[in-house]
């Protein structure tokens, strides 16, 4: 029926008052109950900031988490977002659940007053509601104008254009987990505008290095199936990890 339903201001106003009630009763208890400079009234305002202007997919969402947990708050470290993000990819549900792994851990190391586990639970059910509530509210006002946006062709074309976009932030994404998974260490060069992050040479992890490799080589060569090649890597890992046990 919302393919046919006309579009109603009162129905948009009455799906956004009770969006930012949804949101309002939880975030103003936090930060009633433990303060604006708390790490959960952070997480709760940065993860709805996030929530409100990104959008292109999980990848595009998670180009700008990744710089501001790590870089800005410093909840977690590099390898910990990587290791975050592979569990997200290797589990049920959608991959912007990451962000759940990110207020968990930021608030198990920052917990205040509170036990680390009841703070980090806290905090991972606290940023997965302000993380969905915009997008519900998202969809509920703006269903009954999907299908006549469907042919607006210069909002089309827009989109289009933002789109290209977005594969540049999935691929400055890409190369943020490259590097941090094959080197130890990297090292920051910042010159004005400029802030790259550069590996270390010497610090390159051989076998990471070699299970990119070969999982390059099967998707592209041998044609294997995600699921597949993802299996077959964790298997190298854990026998390389059951090596590494033995020699030691």
């Amino acid at each position: 029926t919302l393919h046919t339903e006309r579009p109603s201001r009162s129905h948009a106003v009455r799906a956004l008052a009770c969006g930012v009630v949804a949101w309002a009763v939880p975030v103003g208890a936090v930060v009633v109950l433990t303060g604006r400079d708390s790490i959960f009234t952070d997480q709760a305002l940065f993860f709805t900031g996030a929530a409100l202007v990104t959008f292109g997919g999980a990848y595009a969402v998670l180009a700008y988490v990744a710089q501001k947990a790590v870089e800005v708050y410093g909840w977690l470290t590099p390898g910990e977002m990587v290791t975050g993000l592979a569990l997200a990819e290797t589990t049920p549900g959608p991959l912007i659940m990451v962000v759940q792994f990110v207020a968990f851990v930021g608030a198990y190391r920052d917990p205040g007053d509170l036990n680390p586990w009841a703070a980090a639970v806290l905090a991972s059910l606290l940023t997965t509601w302000v993380t969905f509530v915009p997008c519900f509210v998202f969809v509920f006002v703006g269903a009954p104008y999907v299908e006549r946006l469907r042919g607006n062709h210069v909002l089309s074309a827009a989109l289009t254009g933002i789109m290209a976009a977005v594969v540049g932030v999935i691929a400055n994404l890409a190369v943020f987990f490259a590097v941090h998974t094959l080197f130890s260490d990297v090292a920051t060069f910042t010159r004005g505008p400029v802030h790259l992050q550069l590996p270390e040479p010497g610090t390159l992890k051989p076998l990471s290095l070699a299970v990119a490799l070969f999982a390059a080589f099967v998707l592209f060569r041998w044609r294997w199936s995600v699921l597949r090649t993802l299996g077959a890597c964790a298997l190298i890992g854990l026998g390389a990890g059951v090596i590494q046990v033995v020699v030691n």
